[in-house]
């Protein structure tokens, strides 16, 4: 398993991903994950915006038609040219390891968001790099799967899982994926680790079961 893997999967998910996003497929974002990822960027009201994993672009060209200037990144190239397809904001093919890296984007940015895009392990070059890139008042916005929700699957503890994807119909994506499941304290202390303090938590609630649906946290870079 590892982020090879990972890429992997997108790689061959691709046009499946793009479809099920497009078709407002997937229930927990109808049900609040899209709208509060997109609240929370607005309350920030930022100039510019980088979406790390932006995968087909939905959340760039929600912010684009707001006059903001929008940046998305992701590994799948598939999903880039989709992106680059539907217009609205400036696309590049960019995996994380480049991002981290330190590779050119344009910058500062008073938001960076990472909406469910954060699947990996080892996320800390990541998340120390992309605090450099925020403006002297930028916040990077985080949604995840709710740890409580995630976890009651298995032992409430940091480790490797897998997607089938299975929830989308049998056979739609043609690959499974890898992800690194966290606690809400791995959480914490990996954007702490990378020197960003979480500023507010937010947890959106299925109206139909009142249970969370995802963990969406706002950061802010600490003093040195």
């Amino acid at each position: 398993m590892g982020e090879d893997a990972i890429i992997r999967s997108w790689l061959a998910n691709a046009d499946a991903w793009a479809e099920v996003v497009r078709t407002d497929g997937i229930e927990s974002r109808r049900l609040g994950t899209n709208a509060a990822v997109v609240e929370a960027i607005a309350a920030l009201a930022p100039a510019t915006l980088l979406d790390v994993g932006c995968g087909e672009g939905w959340l760039c060209r929600e912010f684009a038609a707001r006059d903001v200037r929008c940046t998305g990144v992701d590994a799948s190239a598939s999903l880039v040219h989709a992106a680059r397809e539907a217009g609205d904001g400036h696309y590049e093919v960019l995996d994380y390891a480049a991002l981290a890296a330190g590779d050119a984007l344009p910058g500062p940015f008073d938001a960076i968001a990472c909406n469910f895009a954060l699947l990996g392990e080892d996320i800390l070059p990541l998340l120390a790099s992309l605090r450099r890139r925020l403006s002297a008042t930028g916040r990077l916005v985080l949604q995840t799967v709710h740890p409580l929700v995630a976890g009651a699957d298995g032992d409430y503890a940091d480790g490797w899982r897998t997607e089938t994807f299975a929830a989308f119909g049998a056979g739609r994506f043609p690959a499974s994926m890898p992800w690194y499941f966290r606690t809400l304290s791995r959480w914490v202390d990996d954007l702490g680790k990378a020197g960003l303090g979480v500023e507010r938590v937010r947890e959106p609630m299925d109206p139909n079961t009142g249970r969370p649906l995802s963990l969406l946290l706002v950061a802010a870079p600490r003093a040195a």
